[in-house]
């Protein structure tokens, strides 16, 4: 898999997303401000909920646009099989005969796409999973515990 493409799609993905979320902000405040939403008495809040609602999706807006200028600005590594895993890596794993893909960034943790019809995880190094893979090498193995279970990981492939 190529990852410059797969960054790409992120950043597309993101740039969408951040883009609704603007909006959606925009007109959440245009209804919080809006001369109806004054209050018709002390127990109606749908003004002041208006704008705890703006300002959330304002807060949520400025997070997915630091993780798209992240994307936008990573130095991305030539990575190949005798390569550690470490930032900015893309890594295949498999799982109880599953495999997924990986891609380790410094923040978006759970953001996903789907790419060539492969699914694509952004993980991060203080997730459980991103913290563990660091510095493994393709074979490698590791267990990792999520809640009450315990998953055992195979690196397949970094990129």
């Amino acid at each position: 898999m190529k990852k410059t493409a797969i960054a790409r799609a992120f950043i597309e993905q993101l740039e969408t997303e951040l883009l609704a979320l603007k909006e959606a902000a925009r007109a959440t405040y245009e209804e919080a401000t809006h001369e109806e939403s004054k209050p018709e008495n002390e127990y109606d809040t749908r003004g002041l909920e208006a704008s705890y609602l703006a300002g959330a999706q304002a807060k949520r807006a400025g997070e997915i646009d630091e993780i798209l200028s992240l994307f936008q600005h990573a130095e991305w590594k030539n990575l190949g099989p005798k390569d550690p895993v470490s930032s900015t890596a893309l890594v295949e794993v498999e799982s109880k005969g599953k495999k997924s893909w990986l891609f380790l960034m410094p923040k978006g943790g759970g953001f996903s796409i789907n790419f060539e019809g492969h699914s694509v995880q952004v993980i991060t190094p203080h997730s459980i999973l991103g913290e563990a893979l660091l510095g493994l090498h393709v074979g490698d193995n590791v267990e990792v515990e999520i809640g009450d279970k315990t998953r055992e990981y195979n690196i397949l492939s970094i990129h």
